[in-house]
């Protein structure tokens, strides 16, 4: 499936830097690495690399999610981050709207994952071949025509949250992929990275990061 990408102008927010780490907030619409081609060149790391000429990858977030991400300012940061991701040890909150009303006030969802090669970069659940994931999800607030909600993916695989809002039938608002019809018709994905927690690679201090949903 193509697109054609047209980065936002919105530069990315530092919320913090010391000589280990980089968090910053990711704007909407904008690659967190290159794509392929130079019109998909620009992206948020190539951005950051003019201040942060040593900046290493340790995560993505899709290019409709905005929020909290961390990168690596060394190797030795780069393989500690890594593998806190990995293992499973990072906590990380979502804050998203979907369509209608979710009940009850707090689910888990435990579906497996895997490509749907004819549509990719579109994801689905698949019992047999898929990759265990689970999100946890806890509402904020409801009517009946959308539900706030905290996401805790549990698992990291990719469009994880949007693939299991959308098996509750309560797809994330404006998701291109996996909402249709008026739940689709939004300026943007409504999905926001809001907190990261990590281990800090040099001191081993447990340290959180945050930023406001801007919708």
């Amino acid at each position: 499936m193509s697109f054609v990408y047209r980065p936002t102008e919105e530069q990315p927010q530092v919320i913090h830097a010391d000589h280990q780490v980089l968090v910053v907030c990711k704007p909407h619409g904008l690659l967190s690495v290159p794509g392929r081609g130079a019109d998909r060149a620009d992206c948020l790391i190539a951005r950051l690399r003019a201040a942060f000429p040593t900046i290493l990858l340790v995560h993505r977030l899709d290019l409709d999610t905005s929020g909290v991400m961390v990168f690596a300012l060394t190797p030795e940061a780069q393989r500690h981050l890594s593998r806190q991701f990995e293992e499973r040890r990072t906590k990380k909150t979502y804050v998203a709207r979907l369509w209608g009303r979710l009940q009850p006030k707090t689910g888990t969802v435990d579906l497996p994952l895997i490509v749907d090669w004819p549509n990719r970069p579109r994801q689905m659940v698949d019992r047999d071949r898929g990759r265990p994931a689970r999100t946890d999800w806890r509402v904020v607030r409801a009517d009946d025509m959308e539900t706030r909600v905290r996401l805790s993916p549990v698992t990291g695989r990719s469009h994880q949250l949007r693939v299991h809002m959308a098996e509750l039938g309560h797809p994330i608002l404006g998701d291109p992929l996996y909402a249709g019809g008026a739940a689709a018709e939004f300026p943007r994905l409504m999905l926001h990275a809001e907190s990261l927690r990590f281990r800090h690679p040099e001191t081993g201090i447990m340290q959180g990061f945050t930023a406001p949903a801007p919708f």
